[in-house]
C-alpha cells in the first residue's frame, strides 16, 4: 500500500521503533494489509536541497482505539478528531538511495481539508463513515477497525 501522509502524524520512540497515526480517509488499506502480512515500508523523499530517499523497512501492528496500548501511544500526538489507528512499527533495516529523479517541490503548507471534514462530520458521522467505507480494503480484506 502506498499512503502519502502529512499532518503531525509520525513519532520516533527509539532507535528501532516509530509510530504513525492514521486518521480517517477514503480507505483503510494499510490496516488491511498489515492484518494479512505485518511487513511495512515507510518512505521519505527530499523534495528540496539535496536529493535523497530514505526507507524504513520493518514489521508493524495496528493499534485501534479499543486496544490497551491506544492511550499510551495516542498521547504522543495532537488530538485529531477522526484518529483511526496507530501503526506501531519495529524498524528492522534502513536504506537510502540517491533520489536523483525526484523532482523539486516547494512545501506550501498543510491542507486544512481533513480537519475541516472531520469537524463537519462529528464523532457520530465519522463512525458512520468508518462503517460504510473503512471496514474492508478495496480488494475485500478486513481492516479490523471494529471488533468481530
Amino acid at each position: 500500500n502506498l499512503s502519502p501522509k502529512g499532518m503531525d502524524s509520525l513519532r520516533v520512540l527509539g532507535p528501532n521503533r516509530v509510530i504513525w497515526l492514521n486518521v480517517t480517509g477514503s480507505g483503510n488499506e494499510t490496516a488491511a494489509h498489515l492484518a494479512q502480512n505485518n511487513r511495512i515500508t515507510i518512505m521519505f523523499c527530499s523534495f528540496d536541497k539535496a536529493p535523497l530517499i530514505l526507507r524504513l523497512y520493518g514489521t508493524a501492528q495496528t493499534v485501534h482505539q479499543r486496544d490497551d496500548a491506544w492511550s499510551e501511544l495516542y498521547a504522543h500526538f495532537p488530538d485529531y478528531l477522526g484518529a483511526r489507528n496507530i501503526f506501531d512499527v519495529t524498524v528492522e533495516s534502513v536504506q537510502t538511495s540517491c533520489g536523483f529523479a525526484v523532482p523539486f517541490m516547494e512545501f506550501a503548507g498543510e491542507r486544512p481539508t481533513a480537519k475541516r471534514w472531520a469537524e463537519q462530520q462529528g464523532e457520530d458521522g465519522i463512525q458512520q463513515y468508518w462503517t460504510a467505507k473503512n471496514q474492508v480494503s478495496i480488494d475485500g480484506l478486513p481492516t479490523g477497525l471494529f471488533p468481530d
